[in-house]
């Protein structure tokens, strides 16, 4: 049997192209490690069993595939309407290629912010035509990484909106954002609870593939102990199939796009605090202050960064400095 140093170093050199990297993955986002981690599911039980002298091919069993993976597709139509199947492949999707909300992307945020509301101390009015229409501002065009998120855009803009149209009271303001963020948290989180539902549906559906086997393998009983044999292995190979795709892929899946979701929640957190601060009648500094302090420790630029990169107001003048 090889070491567990020979086991890492083979792990190191075919799974990672930067071995020497590899403490830096978690900081770099979810996308690598998600793929490495389904790797290391399938390659340990498909490993283990043909260590144990499985015979791999007893494993393909192309009739259990369509029975499970049929009836949790048919289950998934059934209970979700489009907009939220899309939201679904759209979040899975973003497990393996997604990165969350890196370090640079906070920085630009904050860039924005205090640009944003420097220009709106300076005259509130100004901001409107920016605010009406993020998409063509002069402002907005520095920060493609702010744009590309239409949810914390609206949510930026539409609150901006409200500062604007009439005075509120920061607890009220308050108020409306929180009610903002509920609505949209409750939307956004029924993807990982139905794919958390359809996981737990798996071994279930993996009985239901096994016990047609076993009223496939009562036909065959005058076949000999060899064609019974391998009827109730193809069987039982359904319920192995069902608790694996369960527990080793959609149960997984399903928390990490909780945390991807969470992930964002932070992103929007972020806009609030400063659009509080900013209805406080703090100053731009201090705005951004407030966001900066609520961005996950992991990933939040220092004060030092964000007074850099503000100190000549944001956007391409702030890395020139």
């Amino acid at each position: 049997m090889p070491s567990d140093h020979e086991i890492v170093a083979v792990f190191k050199k075919h799974l990672i192209k930067n071995p020497e990297k590899i403490d830096e993955i978690p900081k770099r986002g979810a996308s690598h490690v998600s793929i490495v981690g389904v790797i290391v599911v399938f390659g340990a039980v498909i490993g283990g069993f043909a260590m144990a002298g499985g015979n791999l091919m007893v494993l393909f069993q192309p009739v259990e595939l369509l029975i499970i993976g049929g009836s949790a597709a048919g289950s998934l139509l059934i209970s979700c309407s489009t907009s939220q199947l899309k939201r679904i492949i759209h979040a899975i999707t973003g497990v393996f290629t997604g990165g969350g909300i890196s370090k640079d992307a906070y920085l630009e945020l904050l860039k924005l912010l205090f640009e944003i509301t420097k220009t709106a101390k300076a005259n509130p009015l100004s901001i409107e035509a920016h605010v009406d229409n993020p998409e063509g501002s002069e402002i907005f065009k520095k920060y493609p990484g702010v744009l590309k998120n239409h949810h914390a855009l609206g949510f930026l803009c539409d609150t901006l909106k409200v500062q604007l149209s009439g005075s509120m009271s920061p607890y009220d303001l308050e108020d409306l954002m929180d009610a903002d963020m509920a609505a949209a948290h409750a939307e956004e989180f029924q993807v990982p609870s139905t794919v958390s539902r359809i996981g737990d549906a798996m071994p279930g559906l993996g009985i239901v593939a096994a016990v047609l086997g076993v009223v496939l393998t009562m036909g065959k009983l005058t076949q000999g102990k060899e064609v019974i044999g391998h009827s109730v292995a193809a069987a039982l190979v359904g319920t192995f199939i069902g608790i694996l795709l369960s527990y080793g892929l959609f149960q997984p899946i399903s928390a990490k796009i909780e945390g991807n979701l969470n992930a964002e929640g932070d992103y929007i957190k972020c806009i609030k605090a400063c659009l509080l601060a900013f209805a406080k009648n703090c100053g731009p500094k201090v705005c951004v202050e407030f966001s900066r302090r609520t961005i996950p420790p992991e990933v939040r630029p220092t004060f030092q960064e964000v007074d850099a990169a503000t100190s000549s107001g944001g956007g391409k003048e702030a890395k020139a400095a």
